[in-house]
């Protein structure tokens, strides 16, 4: 009999994923300007580390926040004492009135309505359990967020079947393909419970369409499901079309206080919209009060500390902070993603169109020596050991078509993203060159072939001369 439990001993973490095990060469040999120029770049990693001086400003501005004052008074102990765990109602009010202006006030967010989670992992998988027995299955659109098989699943014994999309028509979402999936499920005998998007797109950073989303509301109608939309990006939406939320659907339908109203569901976080991952600032918005309230409950195995609460309704309560923040986060992550985009076309490399995100969805299918999800990994090997970039292959994010990769630029700067496309720039080079050397050596042996079957049948044929003689 085992010391640990089947749960600690088993292999359904997704450890294993390229997607983790890129991280783990990038670990072992990190890039560094100074004092490791030649290592891995990590390129893996979507982090959003544009706008540290605009916090660093606020910070020196308000040094109460941080020193754990209020009008110049200790609350030291205030915070440290034990909290329950429904959270600062000041943090959820002013957490709340940031969704709505991401959102340009086209919705408004009820913080009795809202839990708070240690990030938007512990978010989701909270609404796993709280939404799903162990066996049933959710829905995904791919490609998705790797870690999805292991927040989703790994805990809760959670299904996730997938919504096939492919890049015909920009990897939307359409009712044959939602159709497909729900049957793939039943055929397996698991129990559909709801539909999981992540909206903008990760990896794709891509807004859904509002056709999409009135397909999606219309689905779940229709079997009696539940919605959640991972809205961590909405912050980043930094070129048109806007984002629209579901919520702003639900409204526009007159969906209030109806059944659907009950079965969509909003996961957020800080982690992306303000680049504070560390902080583990999540939150589960549901109109259903017996979520709410079994949600509430499962937070205190992971709570956001008093400390990080009473930061951020500082922050987001500064009302001329945050709206000049999301300006200046939009126009940096638009000029950043230009850069990459622009690199890469250098290098003959395209991309999905995008308009949010901390990444781009690279089309590299030419540089794969067949259409093979074997030929997408050789080439991920060959830019994670020879070209020294972490980027993750589509493989890991489940996507039908071998050949596209999840790069993110973001989380670096501006010097090394250059550096980095340089670094694909001298490889697409090299296979071109080596292309070319490769065609070249083939036409020289159908050159000296055919000399040889010119010669070889002059010959004999000046024997024959010779014999008639």
């Amino acid at each position: 009999m085992g010391l640990l439990s089947r749960k600690a001993s088993c292999n359904s973490h997704g450890q294993d994923s390229s997607y983790f095990l890129g991280w783990q060469e990038y670990e072992q040999n990190p890039y560094h300007e100074v004092n490791n120029p030649k290592g891995i770049i990590q390129m893996g990693l979507a982090e959003n580390q544009l706008c540290f001086d605009l916090f660093e400003s606020w910070l020196a501005k308000n040094p109460d926040a941080v020193s754990l004052k209020r009008d110049g008074k200790s609350i030291f102990k205030e915070l440290v004492l034990f909290q329950d765990y429904h959270g600062f109602p000041a943090f959820k009010k002013a957490l709340v009135d940031f969704m709505s202006e991401i959102r340009g006030n086209k919705v408004t967010f009820d913080p009795n309505h809202i839990v708070l989670t240690a990030g938007a992992t512990s978010s989701n998988e909270t609404l796993m359990f709280c939404l799903a027995e162990e066996g049933d299955a959710f829905l995904l659109p791919t490609p998705y967020y790797p870690g999805f098989d292991r927040d989703l699943k790994w805990r809760t014994g959670v299904e996730i079947v997938p919504i096939h999309c492919t890049s015909s028509n920009g990897f939307k979402i359409t009712l044959s393909a939602i159709e497909e999936a729900y049957q793939q499920a039943q055929k397996r005998n698991l129990r559909v419970k709801g539909v999981l998007i992540t909206n903008p797109s990760n990896p794709l950073g891509t807004t859904m369409a509002r056709d999409e989303l009135d397909l999606l509301i219309n689905f779940i109608d229709d079997k009696r499901i539940h919605l959640i939309s991972d809205e961590i990006y909405s912050g980043t939406v930094f070129n048109s079309p806007s984002f629209v939320s579901v919520m702003e659907v639900l409204n526009d339908k007159n969906l209030r206080q109806t059944q659907v109203w009950e079965r969509v569901h909003i996961v957020y976080s800080l982690s992306k919209d303000l680049g504070l991952p560390g902080f583990r600032a999540g939150a589960i918005y549901s109109n259903d009060p017996a979520v709410v309230a079994a949600a509430t409950k499962m937070s205190s195995f992971g709570l956001v500390s008093s400390q990080t609460q009473y930061l951020l309704s500082a922050m987001l309560s500064d009302k001329k902070f945050t709206r000049e923040y999301v300006l200046e986060n939009h126009e940096r992550l638009r000029q950043r993603q230009r850069d990459l985009v622009s690199g890469l076309e250098k290098a003959g490399i395209s991309c999905l169109d995008s308009n949010a995100g901390l990444f781009c969805w690279v089309d590299m299918r030419h540089l794969l020596k067949s259409d093979t999800f074997e030929a997408e990994m050789e080439l991920w090997k060959k830019i994670v050991y020879d070209v020294k970039l972490n980027i993750s292959p589509g493989s890991s994010c489940h996507c039908v078509e071998p050949g596209w990769f999840r790069v993110c630029f973001a989380n670096m700067s501006g010097n090394t993203l250059q550096l980095a496309i340089q670094r694909l720039e001298s490889f697409v080079s090299s296979i071109a060159i080596n292309s070319r050397t490769h065609e070249e050596l083939k036409s020289l042996r159908r050159k000296t072939r055919n000399n040889w079957v010119f010669r070889l049948s002059f010959q004999s044929f000046h024997d024959r001369e010779q014999d008639d003689r």
